[in-house]
């Protein structure tokens, strides 16, 4: 909650006078050298762009950038993965100094730092010419009208992993719909099977795309119009889908089980789980797991993520990080260079995906052969890219993200708690959301339409 409140202060502020911004052109790093790098510089006399990232390949991809750059080379540390590299950042704009010059960030986290003029638009810089390389969707979520804050690295596509030992079992198909995927629970529950899949509090990234993948826009905001911001929680779609998964636990169909946690991991390898909605990434982090290595191998497939509508197929996304340059960038020019141009050479991309640590948004990649028709080891040899994850990456249209991001995931993952311990409805839990969130964007100075 320190962080959540140091964010909401920032966000006050910046809607009036951006004191959470750096108005110091040269940022809050100086023209000295930076050097508590993790990598090796392999050219001591280039100047130093210092980088925060947590890919963890990342020492190869800092490597493979230095050899290839003589006029520019990457000073690496991990500042923390996710929402402890994301304190220290706002510890720096906070302070006007200590930020790196350029950091890694989650597409959904990006317009909470746009907002304090934490981050430099890279269109000047030659942002555009890159543009090409990416899909419709995942440029869009990096970008604020004609402003790009971030260059794209990996993101995720979302699908519908299963357990074909438990789907041969029961004599079921993968689900086309959420109906059939409910029916399918129904019938694998009333034949003394496990539960079908889980409806993880911790997990509200998951839960905002479904409800998108309904036809939910639950934000629209410019940062042109940084003041005024749209809020539509409370409607048919959001509540909709807050119902269903809400009766499908209270029905034992699925479980309630935070996930990323040892007891979770111990269930999807001991086939506690039929199914597994997850993102394109999932295969990397599940086998870095253990999932999959023991009496689990070759016992898991994915199949397209079931549509609300068959008939409108909507394609949504979990994760996936982008690069982008800081305020407080010494050379700005200099770090555009280098996120632009780091994690985006073959060799970096190729270590990426064949350790299953990324999925690649670089359509040099998404088209190359060996990445289409590579077997998935995870998968039993599924075709998976081809199958599943290139396509639903190429339909992925993008999303908009609120300005407070972390205090709208905090207050969802409180109503699921809410609809899990049967204290709430869904279709209740999505007012009180839309409230609480309208309150609180209110309380921080938006205008809310």
């Amino acid at each position: 909650m320190r962080k959540v409140s140091v964010t909401l202060l920032c966000l006050t502020v910046a809607l009036t006078t951006a004191a959470c911004g750096s108005d110091d052109d040269s940022g809050g790093n100086t023209a000295a050298k930076p050097t508590n790098c993790t990598n090796k510089v392999v050219h001591e006399e280039a100047p130093r762009v210092l980088v925060w990232a947590w890919y963890p390949n990342m020492a190869k991809v800092v490597d493979n950038f230095n050899n290839q750059h003589t006029d520019v080379q990457v000073c690496w540390t991990n500042a923390g993965q996710g929402q402890p590299e994301y304190e220290k950042f706002q510890t720096a704009i906070s302070a006007k100094k200590g930020a790196p010059d350029v950091i890694m960030l989650e597409a959904d986290q990006l317009v909470g730092f746009e907002i304090q003029d934490a981050l430099v638009d890279l269109a000047p810089f030659g942002a555009n010419d890159v543009k090409k390389n990416f899909s419709e969707g995942a440029w869009k979520d990096v970008s604020q009208g004609d402003a790009v804050y971030a260059i794209p690295v990996d993101g995720g596509p979302m699908a519908l992993i299963y357990r074909t030992d438990v789907f041969d079992k029961y004599q079921i198909k993968p689900p086309k719909t959420w109906d059939e995927y409910a029916a399918s629970a129904a019938k694998v529950k009333a034949a003394g099977g496990p539960v079908f899949g889980d409806f993880g509090s911790n997990v509200p990234a998951v839960t905002t795309a479904l409800m998108i993948q309904k036809g939910a826009v639950p934000f629209v905001y410019d940062l042109a119009d940084k003041q005024n911001i749209t809020i539509k929680l409370d409607d048919q779609a959001t509540k909709d889908v807050l119902t269903y998964w809400g009766e499908l636990a209270a029905k034992g169909l699925v479980g309630k089980e935070d996930q990323f946690t040892t007891d979770y991991i111990a269930g999807m390898v001991g086939g506690k789980y039929a199914t597994y909605v997850s993102a394109a990434w999932a295969p990397g982090y599940l086998t870095g797991s253990g999932v999959g290595a023991g009496k689990d191998k070759g016992k898991f497939a994915v199949a397209p993520l079931p549509q609300w509508d068959p008939a409108n197929p909507v394609s949504v996304n979990w994760g996936g990080s982008a690069f982008a340059v800081t305020s407080q960038a010494a050379d700005k020019a200099l770090a555009a260079k280098v996120a632009m141009g780091i994690y985006a050479d073959e060799a970096s991309l190729t270590d990426g995906w064949k350790t299953q640590t990324i999925f690649p948004l670089n359509q040099g990649v998404l088209t190359s052969d060996e990445f289409v028709n590579a077997k998935v080891d995870f998968f039993n040899g599924q075709t998976a890219n081809k199958d599943i994850y290139i396509p639903a990456e190429n339909a992925y249209k993008g999303a908009v993200y609120s300005p407070f991001t972390v205090f709208y995931y905090a207050q969802l993952q409180a109503q699921i708690v809410k609809i899990l311990g049967g204290k709430t409805s869904g279709a209740q839990a999505a007012t009180d959301l839309h409230n609480q969130i309208v309150e609180y964007a209110k309380s921080q100075g938006f205008t809310v339409k």
